[in-house]
């Protein structure tokens, strides 16, 4: 019985000319980060772009629409105890 060998995706090739010394700064961060330089690489990449895109997102409504959100904003902020509970809470990296 044969077992299909699953396919991957074709990859492509992108070559980088860079100094010497922000190499080395890449493979000691990706050392740090148990990666390899390419997944260090890729993963910065991909999220500087998905956060470019996500920077230049456009929304269009209609003016009523955008009219009750304008008013919604301008509104002040209702206190509840979920409110009162985020304020209170310290930040997550001061707790460490």
């Amino acid at each position: 019985m044969s077992t299909a060998t699953p396919t991957r995706p074709r990859r492509e090739t992108l070559n980088l000319r860079i100094p010497a010394a922000e190499r080395n700064l890449i493979d000691r961060a990706a050392s740090s980060a148990g990666k390899t330089r390419t997944d260090f690489i890729l993963e910065a990449a991909r999220r500087a772009a998905e956060e470019a895109l996500l920077d230049r997102a456009l929304m269009v409504v209609n003016p009523a629409a955008y009219s009750e959100f304008i008013k919604r904003l301008d509104r002040p902020a209702q206190s509840n105890a979920r409110l009162r509970r985020t304020m209170q809470a310290k930040a997550s990296w001061k707790t460490a």
